[in-house]
């Protein structure tokens, strides 16, 4: 009686999580509810993420200082040796932290996310969340020089790939979830949903051309709404009221551009050398970065204001509660203070330095000019444009830049000299160094981030694989009404006209034919085709690809092109429509989508004996009857018969190792062989009892 009930148990358990694992796939294959429900999950949680890393970052200071908020006033009447002690503690804990738990923790962390996206199909150790949490938190709250914003934005791409990785999504879909995690992430901590999805889109994948864009604005402004929820609805910085008092101060916002680019530079530069020094140290990686934590500490009891963020200093600047003999200095000692915490392998990000340096450049740009041209504004606006300017020059990535000063401020009278600077500072920086401060890291490593990414699915398509072999072709002394009654049995928007050799000369056009209707009866019995054609006629080859072909559709206005024999060009031997064009492109975008969905669905054939999709249709395994071994593919017709398809043949050789056979028409079936077919359910059944 108990093994009965033990067995029924079993039995029951399993057909529960096969049900369930049918309901899951179903629930996988929809595309637009279940990306929206996964981008609003991934924007939750990683809005409490944001949450979570300035909660610690204010505990470990409250922990490590005494007070929850790194303030340069407080901190100038801290013992000598807690300044140099507790930034060194903190290096020595990430130390142990990237060395003995996760080497991605090192850093600032967006590099690791845009490898991840490059080199691994958006796959990142859940770990990596909780790592790069509890070490950014602990060295930021000992003063490391470091921003908060590239953890949380490597903690949200984490979180967005741990739920991919949960629900076993293809590659595609694994990177608009990471994306969407570092969206959610950016925008948390900003309050700036709208530049939290574009940061994504510029920096972390590198490319708008992207198929699933309402995830990430979905997660962003989720994001956005937890944080406000615990935070408040508050900027990240109080923003001085900012007004144009004279057109020629965008010249000057100009200059402000020249010179943050060049800082932006600089600022690149320098970390990475500083981390080529460290690196070449062969000692522990808690030591490494223990000397870098000392030194930073070491400049902090000089100038306080390098510890931590530097949110605090910055608001000052901005406010104009500081001096310009104080901005000038901080501008040199906070890229040194930034290079030396993550150089030696520190964990923060690189975000907040640039917005810190970025304004103690401008505020000291903005006091220079007050001194010397009265009729400007106030200095802490030239601050505000200055932290917009050199985040475009040292990430290469205007528009992100442009977007979180515009949120910040919420004032669109500030958008034009922060266009001018950004895409000043951006365009010198690109010329004086071609990678940004997130690329470099990764070209230094030998990763190209366009590796693999097919940026144009046309470049694969033939003009032979939609040529049409129907063109009109007309003779040059065609008449008007034969041309009109051509044109009306015709789907055809333009005919070819040839001359008395059959070589093309060039095309007449539906529109040309209107045109001379309305000009009068009397008319036609005198124009020929020769009178209404256009000549230098655009043409393709057999050989070309869609790519050139939609080239080519670009610069003329035209429905149709003609194909022409490539030893004689002006032979017609067919003719190709911009509508099949489009109609390829969207074709092949589905068939790699499916490709990569059935891929990892024959995956999970293991755990279920069928999946299904939408419209009635499912994979599953049919084991081979008697009626169909020894007879090959094409002999037993399947999928003529039952309207099925055979992806692959799972075969045992030997009795133990299984290899999986893609099928062809002449390849024989064997007894004990295993058929992964797709079809309509029912036609799958019939199949099975064949």
């Amino acid at each position: 009686m108990i093994k009965k009930l033990i067995s029924f148990w079993v039995k029951l358990t399993r057909e529960f999580k096969v049900t369930v694992l049918r309901y899951f796939l179903q629930f996988r294959s929809t595309e637009h509810a279940f990306m929206i429900i996964i981008a609003v999950i991934i924007g939750v949680v990683g809005g409490f993420g944001a949450i979570g890393i300035q909660y610690l970052i204010k505990q470990s200071e409250h922990l490590l200082w005494g007070i929850p908020d790194l303030q340069p006033e407080f901190l100038r009447s801290v013992p000598l040796y807690i300044k140099l002690l507790v930034p060194a503690l903190g290096g020595f804990v990430v130390g142990l932290v990237v060395h003995y738990v996760s080497q991605e923790a090192k850093g600032h962390g967006v590099p690791e996310v845009m490898q991840a996206i490059a080199q691994n199909n958006g796959v990142i150790r859940a770990r990596v969340a909780i790592a790069k949490l509890l070490a950014s938190s602990f060295y930021i709250g000992a003063g490391g020089s470091v921003g908060r914003e590239g953890p949380i934005i490597q903690i949200g791409s984490s979180i967005g790939s741990t739920v991919g990785q949960i629900f076993r999504v293809n590659p595609d879909r694994m990177k608009t979830f990471v994306a969407c995690g570092a969206a959610a992430g950016i925008a948390a901590a900003f309050n700036a949903p709208i530049a939290g999805a574009l940061f994504s889109m510029e920096i972390i994948l590198g490319n708008f051309a992207v198929a699933q864009f309402s995830p990430i604005v979905i997660s962003s402004v989720v994001a956005t709404a937890v944080s406000r929820s615990f935070l408040g609805d508050y900027p990240a910085f109080i923003v001085p009221k900012y007004e144009l008092l004279s057109p020629y101060e965008l010249i000057f916002y100009a200059v402000l551009g020249v010179l943050a680019g060049l800082i932006s530079v600089l600022y690149i530069k320098t970390l990475y050398s500083l981390e080529d020094f460290f690196d070449n140290l062969s000692w522990h990686d808690a030591i490494k970065s223990s000397i870098g934590g000392f030194l930073v500490g070491g400049m902090g009891v000089f100038i306080p204001e390098i510890y931590g963020v530097g949110y605090y200093s910055i608001g000052n600047a901005l406010t104009g509660d500081m001096v310009w003999q104080m901005m000038l200095l901080l501008i040199f000692v906070k890229i040194l203070a930034t290079s030396l915490s993550l150089g030696s392998g520190g964990s923060g990000g690189v975000f907040a330095p640039s917005l810190f340096i970025g304004t103690m450049t401008g505020g000291f740009f903005g006091i220079m000019l007050n001194q010397v041209f009265p009729f400007t504004a106030n200095p802490g606006a030239y601050a505000l444009v200055g932290m917009g300017a050199l985040v475009a020059g040292s990430t290469h990535a205007p528009l992100t830049a442009i977007l979180i000063i515009f949120e910040m401020t919420n004032d669109y009278k500030i958008i034009l000299p922060l266009m001018i600077s950004c895409v000043i500072s951006t365009i010198l920086a690109s010329k004086l160094q071609n990678e940004s401060i997130y690329t470099l890291k990764l070209i230094r490593r030998g990763i190209n981030l366009f590796s693999g990414r097919d940026v144009n699915v046309l470049r694969k398509l033939p003009v032979k694989s939609i040529m049409r072999d129907d063109p009109v072709i007309v003779s040059v002394n065609t008449s008007f009404p034969d041309l009109i009654e051509l044109f009306y049995h015709s789907t055809h928007a333009q005919f070819f006209v040839v001359d008395k050799d059959e070589r093309l000369i060039g095309r007449v056009k539906m529109d040309d034919i209107r045109q001379l209707l309305q000009q009068g009866e009397y008319l036609s019995e005198l124009v020929i085709a020769h009178d209404l054609m256009q000549p230098n006629v655009a043409n393709i080859h057999e050989k070309d690809t869609l790519d050139d072909v939609m080239k080519i559709f670009g610069r003329y206005t035209v429905e149709e092109l003609p194909v022409v024999d490539s030893a004689n060009p002006d032979k017609i031997i067919g003719v190709v429509f911009y509508k099949d064009v489009i109609s390829a492109y969207n074709q092949q975008l589905i068939k790699q989508d499916f490709v990569r969905e059935t891929s990892a669905s024959i995956n999970l054939l293991e755990k279920s004996q069928k999946v299904s999709f939408l419209g009635g249709y499912a994979m599953t395994e049919i084991q081979v009857s008697m009626n169909m071994a020894g007879k090959s593919l094409q002999q037993l017709n399947l999928r003529q018969r039952f309207g099925v398809n055979i992806l692959m043949i799972k075969r045992n050789v030997n009795g133990e190792a299984e290899v999986h056979v893609v099928p062809n028409p002449g390849e024989t079936i064997q007894m004990g062989d295993r058929l992964v077919a797709m079809g309509k359910e029912k036609d799958l059944e019939k199949l099975r009892h064949l």
